[in-house]
Parts: structure tokens; C-alpha cells; sequence
């Protein structure tokens, strides 16, 4: 998200760069990895996903313990399971 915000290329010698100007030590396999299954994310489309889908689920807690609205709910779930498939790699990166 750093490089994303600073509108600089991912790649692996910038995700290295980061990491290292953090203090971490990262698998180079791992770093590929990464960079791999976030090229084709769309990072300022996931970012302002993130923000929007707290703001999207207060309603529905805010309606009641009907049925209905649990059934709104387990759509969401998938939902955010899927915007977490970008992000898989970012977990294995630090072990």
C-alpha cells in the first residue's frame, strides 16, 4: 500500500527495499511470490473496498436479529473472501 500511495512501481526490489528499511528479513521466493499475485490486483480499488465495507455492514447489525438480515450478511462474507485472494501472499511473506 506504501508503494501504491507513494505511485511508485511493485516489484521485487521495491517490496525488498521496504522490507529491509523495516528490519525484515524476507524470502526472495516469497517476495516473487507476492509480486506475482499482486499484479493483477487493483490496489486503490481494494483499498477503498476496505474502507467502504465497515461503513456497509453497521446498517445491518444496526437492523435486529431478524432473519433477513443475516441472510444480507453471508453474501458480505463471501464477499470480502474474495478481496482477500490478492492478499494471500502478504501472510506467507512473513511467515
Amino acid at each position: 500500500m506504501m508503494l501504491h500511495s507513494a505511485e511508485k512501481d511493485i516489484d521485487e526490489k521495491a517490496v525488498g527495499a521496504v522490507l529491509k528499511a523495516a528490519g525484515v528479513k524476507a524470502d526472495d521466493a516469497r517476495v516473487k511470490a507476492l509480486v506475482a499475485s499482486l499484479a493483477s490486483v487493483d490496489i486503490g480499488e481494494a483499498m477503498s473496498q476496505a474502507i467502504a465495507a465497515p461503513a456497509a455492514s453497521a446498517p445491518a447489525a444496526a437492523a435486529g436479529g431478524s432473519a433477513a438480515p443475516a441472510a444480507e450478511e453471508a453474501p458480505a462474507a463471501e464477499e470480502e473472501e474474495d478481496d482477500d485472494a490478492g492478499f494471500e501472499g502478504l501472510g506467507s511473506l512473513f511467515g
